[in-house]
């Protein structure tokens, strides 16, 4: 079944179901979520082109940090902790805390004093197994 699925009661009775509703936006726009879905993932990937995903459903809690010129945000899941460090990251963790972003990357430490100011920007990633 479709993830944009919706029930078109108007559309039918106007003899058109097959008409599109024009709201759903294409996955992947944004790096975020834009649809219900039941398998939600994070993806996060580093400048090398590495990538590693974790699940949201065992995000058991996160932690957002203010440095004094960068941020960190730590990311507990049941068995992983993914550390994510960064300029203006408040606006990301706004974004964990409600499950959207799908996509997550790293740049280069050096590329990063280039890009704007109030943009989110990640410089790097660290992932850790948790042990018991």
């Amino acid at each position: 079944m479709s993830q944009g699925f919706k029930l078109r009661f108007d559309q039918m009775r106007e003899s058109n179901p097959s008409k599109p509703d024009g709201t759903s936006v294409p996955d992947g726009q944004n790096g975020l979520y834009h649809s219900n879905s039941h398998a939600r993932n994070l993806c996060l990937i580093w400048p090398d082109g590495r990538r590693y995903f974790l699940n949201y459903a065992y995000l058991i809690g996160a932690e957002f940090i203010v440095g004094e010129d960068m941020n960190q945000i730590t990311l507990n899941f049941s068995s992983h902790t993914a550390i994510l460090q960064g300029y203006c990251l408040e606006p990301l963790f706004m974004e964990l805390l409600d499950h959207l972003p799908k996509i997550l990357s790293a740049v280069n430490p050096r590329y990063a004093q280039n890009q704007s100011h109030n943009n989110v920007i990640i410089v790097n990633i660290v992932v850790e197994a948790n042990v018991s």
